[in-house]
């Protein structure tokens, strides 16, 4: 199962350019509260940044993954089909468990499971003013380990002047997205107040696979020349029905839509096979300007966030839900049909800090922050055929993880062309698990110390960049790690990663070229071993690495014309590998050795272009282009469990009006996979051994075939 009910956390701290706006005396330049967390321009990390009117130039109503299709070494992918509802993404084959993701300073990822279901911050995208990329390991941040890449969204934007937007698309299977934003500007020259309210809905292209999202974001701030306060209030919610299942080899071929989700209801699919939460942040932002070369800010940060998601489940035993066998008369009934609920019941709170100087020839950080995790697991019988009480609660479990980080960064002038680099981090995580639904007798208490340093050099001259790293990081395993049982329990990671790197830059165009080398030190992957209680459970791998190099450039071939494009090839390799796979004739497991095997999920090649042609003053047309190489869905190289490559090209066309009665009115439309192209993503595989022989079977998510989306977003 892809998800139970997860936790997100999205707070944030804000440290402001500390200056006077010429007509208000003020602080009117954009906040900088991610300062801390983000590479600037000469730090000797691999990134991409993304402004405000990037974002909104492709924000359409699928979610964040898709605005970032477009990043070198990207591969996104859509349990509904379409880009709404669930979707994932991958930076350098790293999946999201492993990608570091931040708003405004503050961890975003589930403390649980370590993921990003982005699912659960609808239309999140709206309210964001810019975003950063790093690949590799990257510069130090609170929250989860990055192992891979992290993404840095930057929300808490000043704006002088009162707005209004209203920002509304639809497109195929029925998908609205109506946006409404708003700003006061600047009151008495000191207070601000910015909102948004936001609802999307969609069929999907997969049966059933509806989406139903709704949030608000609520900002207010007070401002001075020397310091500001800023609270925050935004919420979520979400409900999608299942479609996280995929769909088997033989339904691809016959039936792509295909949903199993729901079936094991006799008849039509049960209707209320869905997943729902819930969640309300709030933030409380406070900013120090103590003189012209130290600035102090802090954070606090509370999450209120709960859900299930239901199912209809067939022939379930009693005694698996801690009940004697049924007895109607004289006749024993041992298993019946029901509706459950799996839900969290959560809270996440903490804080964060950052102390910074900066002159002419320096820049430093302390920053850090304290958080913890509480949370709550239980599971509810709603409805039962026979021998069920109402609303039967089976289990509760109970979990609380605890995350200190603090860490300082250095960033020195060494001459006119040469800048140094230093930034170390210390980071304890303690996790407190009072057993699972599967092994309610298992108790861990982990505590992790993990020192991080990382060290680069950055050469400028003429228009050229050139940068050298060398970064560590460390990462405890996810809560599922766990219940491998007492005698299988996981490792933490490590992985060491060196970026090099080389940029130029000009106004008409620019290029650059990274390599790097990411070695992984007891690496978790799926093995295909079963676990105490019977399921598949990641194990560590002694020795693996990604290596490759990532091609990027654009410029403005005429004035009419302008081109970006870019391309990773990666060697992805696991040095030793151990599969298992079941033995359904003995009850056992056999194992197969496999050397410098690929990671699963891990393509040698991924490229994308995006050619626009202005052919008249306000109006665009774009062809933006996606090749992706083959994927493994498991870590054999079998050519038999993998996704096939593919080659998708979308167009957009746009046009932007200026009159009397708005400000700005802009018409998209975007034709989304124009060549009808049937291509998977993502998948999974699983083997085992019946009458003497291998049996596989692959699962796909599929994606859909050509599908527009088009847009009316008007600003007052």
């Amino acid at each position: 199962m892809k998800k139970i009910i997860t936790l997100f956390i999205v707070t944030g701290i804000s440290i402001s350019t500390f200056c006077q706006n010429r007509k208000s005396d003020t602080l009117l330049l954009q906040p900088i509260e991610i300062k801390a967390v983000r590479a600037n321009d000469k730090a000797p990390f691999t990134k991409t940044n993304l402004t405000k009117k990037e974002i909104e130039k492709i924000n359409l109503g699928q979610d964040l993954p898709f605005i970032l299709n477009q990043i070198p070494s990207v591969v996104i992918n859509s349990d509904a089909g379409n880009g709404v509802g669930y979707t994932g993404i991958r930076i350098r084959g790293t999946d999201a468990t492993r990608i570091n993701m931040t708003l405004n300073g503050i961890p975003y990822n589930d403390a649980e499971s370590q993921g990003i279901y982005f699912v659960d911050l609808p239309d999140i995208v709206s309210s964001v003013n810019s975003i950063q990329v790093q690949r590799g390991v990257g510069t130090s941040a609170n929250g989860a380990g990055a192992f891979g890449a992290t993404i840095n969204l930057s929300t808490n934007e000043i704006n002088d002047t009162s707005y209004v937007e209203l920002n509304n698309s639809y497109g195929s299977f029925n998908t609205w997205k109506h946006t409404l934003k708003f700003g006061s500007g600047l009151l008495g020259k000191h207070f601000t107040v910015d909102g948004r309210l936001s609802k999307i809905s969609s069929d999907g292209y997969v049966d059933r696979a509806s989406t139903d999202l709704k949030s608000f974001y609520i900002s207010t701030a007070y401002l001075s020349s020397t310091n500001s306060l800023r609270i925050n209030i935004f919420s979520g919610k979400e409900k999608t029905y299942q479609s996280w299942y995929g769909i088997s080899a033989a339904d691809l071929a016959t039936n792509r839509t295909y949903n199993a989700a729901g079936t094991e209801k006799a008849g039509e699919p049960y209707e209320n096979q869905t997943d729902n939460y819930w969640q309300t942040h709030y933030q409380l932002f406070y900013n120090q300007k103590i003189n012209n070369r130290w600035a102090f800010n802090a954070a606090a940060f509370f999450t209120r966030g709960y859900g299930y998601y239901e199912e209809y489940k067939a022939s379930q035993k009693f005694k698996n839900y801690g009940l004697p066998d049924y007895k109607n008369g004289a006749q024993v009934i041992s298993q019946t049909d029901l509706i459950r609920q799996l839900w969290l019941d959560n809270n996440f709170y903490g804080g964060i800090f950052s102390l910074q100087e900066q002159n002419k020839s320096t820049q430093f950080t302390l920053g850090g922050g304290w958080d913890k995790y509480d949370g709550k697991h239980y599971g509810l019988v709603t409805w039962a055929a026979v021998g069920f009480p109402k609303d039967y609660k089976y289990y509760t479990l109970t979990a609380n993880k605890q995350d200190f980080t603090i860490y300082s960064k250095l960033q020195q002038q060494l001459s006119k062309n040469w800048q140094g680099f230093a930034d170390i981090q210390a980071k304890t995580i303690k996790y407190n698990i009072n057993g699972f639904k599967d092994n309610p007798q298992l108790i861990i208490n982990k505590n992790y110390l993990f020192i991080n340093p990382k060290l680069g050099v950055t050469y400028n001259n003429n228009n050229y960049q050139v940068y050298l790293s060398y970064s560590m990081a460390g990462k405890e395993p996810n809560r599922d790690d766990f219940e491998a049982g007492l005698n299988q329990q996981p490792k933490a990671e490590i992985l060491h990663d060196v970026e090099f790197g080389v940029e130029k830059k000009t106004l008409r165009y620019s290029y650059g070229a990274t390599a790097y080398y990411m070695y992984y030190h007891n690496q978790l992957v799926l093995t295909g071993k079963i676990n105490d209680v019977g399921s598949y459970t990641r194990t560590n791998t002694p020795s693996s690495y990604r290596m490759g190099i990532e091609l990027s450039g654009k410029a403005d071939l005429l004035q009419w014309l302008n081109a970006s494009a870019n391309i990773a090839f990666s060697r992805n390799k696991i040095k030793k590998f151990t599969e298992y796979v079941d033995d359904y004739d003995t009850g056992g497991q056999k194992t197969f050795q496999y050397h410098n095997s690929d990671i699963s999920f891990s393509p040698n090649i991924v490229a994308g272009a995006t050619i626009n042609f202005i052919p008249i003053r306000n109006a665009e047309f774009s062809l933006l282009s996606k090749y992706v190489g083959r994927e493994f869905l498991d870590n054999t190289s079998k050519v038999s469990r993998s996704l096939d490559p593919f080659y998708v090209q979308d167009a957009r066309a746009s046009f932007k009006i200026n009159n009397k009665i708005a400000r700005e009115m802009n018409f998209v439309v975007q034709v989304n996979n124009i060549f009808n192209k049937k291509y998977e993503p993502n998948g999974y595989t699983f083997s085992y051994f019946y009458s003497a022989s291998l049996a596989t079977e692959n699962y796909y998510f599929p994606m859909a075939g050509t599908n527009f989306m088009a847009g009316i977003n008007i600003k007052f």
